[in-house]
């Protein structure tokens, strides 16, 4: 069995064979998926589809891109349904994105410090968001004490260094397709070098297809291609990574069906 721990079921791309991309990715073995939406458009399809799919869980918050279109009352909202739907399993994806300058870095950080307070509070793990950003990201998840609830560093992209402070800070390295492209050093230096316990495996759907894929529309059944990218890097049987990246999606999302 495997678990795509981060995917976007929820997007356009899927609105006409979003059924099909499900049964492609049952039959693949991926029995569980985590669908993260990021703003109230998104947040409302995702809980239509955990109302369709038993084995979809959520992950729901305010992406850091559109941190300036975020308000108090946004948050009171996810806060509302995270605190009584019986399938949110954190919140998220929040963090810090400078590669897009839509929301400036000061708003984007307020809002990373109150996610980051929400799951504090409602004792979910947090779902980070990295780009570009991975000096604030860490310090700010340092300041809030973002170790007391733990989380997932989501499709991680940097150094084996990083990483492992993360992993300090009671966070789960979270691999996606760059680690299947033949000139992505990093994420495969993080899959050989961080151990089994502290990896998960994600597609992060429609977007970053793993090869043979690449450049094409991902789907939650390619998560098998990272799972057999870790193996072959970390010189294991593929199941024994597919065993343990199940079981500590599980505990950390507290799914226990």
């Amino acid at each position: 069995m495997l678990i795509d721990t981060h995917v976007h079921l929820n997007a356009d791309q899927y609105e006409e064979d979003v059924d099909e991309v499900i049964r492609r990715a049952l039959d693949a073995g991926v029995e569980k998926m985590v669908v993260v939406g990021f703003d109230r458009p998104t947040i409302l399809r995702a809980l239509e589809l955990a109302e369709t799919y038993p084995f979809i869980y959520l992950v729901i918050g305010w992406h850091p891109v559109d941190a300036i279109d975020c308000t108090e009352e946004d948050l009171r909202w996810i806060e509302e349904i995270a605190a009584e739907h019986p399938r949110v399993v954190g919140i998220g994806e929040t963090g810090l994105d400078y590669h897009w300058d839509k929301s400036p870095k000061d708003v984007q950080q307020e809002l990373f410090r109150k996610q980051i307070a929400l799951a504090k509070k409602l004792k979910l793990p947090v779902i980070i968001h990295n780009r570009d950003a991975t000096g604030d990201v860490v310090r700010i998840l340092k300041e809030e004490n973002a170790a007391e609830t733990g989380g997932i560093m989501h499709c991680f992209s940097g150094s084996p260094e990083t990483a492992k402070e993360c992993v300090e800070m009671n966070f789960m390295i979270s691999l996606g397709g760059p680690v299947t492209f033949k000139n992505a050093r990093q994420p495969k230096e993080v899959a050989k070098e961080i151990p089994l316990d502290h990896l998960l495996v994600e597609t992060d759907a429609p977007y970053l297809a793993p090869h043979p894929y690449r450049g094409k529309r991902n789907e939650p059944s390619y998560v098998r291609l990272v799972a057999e990218q870790i193996a072959l890097l970390k010189e294991i049987p593929f199941e024994e990574v597919a065993r343990k990246t199940t079981e500590n999606a599980m505990k950390i999302f507290e799914i226990r069906e």
